[in-house]
């Protein structure tokens, strides 16, 4: 659950990042996780890993606009639930469909919020796409 909880926040920060969508953070209601908030270690992650990062954020950053709009259309806590659940499995499947672990993923999402110069790399290879 952890780990859907980071990729979900990832893909939040992703979406903020790629579409600029300043209220999809609304869509986050897992509780933070606090190793998620911790400062990932610098790493070193080669142009191919940032290019599958850039691409698979673009197609997360559509999925988490429509599941916004489904969990805020969402009765109860059960059916919110069941929405974040779906949106999770199919960020998933985008992260390993791009050919990076939910890991790594996560960990350069995080490298790109402490490292502007990073951002900006993935921003133009987000716009080259």
């Amino acid at each position: 659950m952890k780990r859907m909880t980071a990729l979900f926040s990832a893909a939040l920060l992703s979406t903020g990042l790629m579409a600029g969508v300043a209220n999809a953070q609304e869509a986050q209601a897992p509780a933070q996780d606090p190793m998620a908030t911790q400062q990932a270690p610098a790493q070193d992650f080669s142009d191919q890993q940032l290019q599958q990062f850039a691409d698979a954020s673009q197609e997360i950053a559509v999925i988490s606009q429509e599941y916004t709009e489904r969990l805020h259309a969402a009765d109860d806590e059960a059916a919110q639930q069941e929405v974040r659940t779906e949106a999770n499995d199919r960020m998933i499947e985008v992260v390993e469909n791009s050919g990076l672990d939910v890991d790594t993923f996560n960990a350069i999402g995080q490298a790109i919020q402490q490292d502007p110069e990073m951002m900006q790399r993935v921003q133009e290879m987000a716009s080259q796409s």
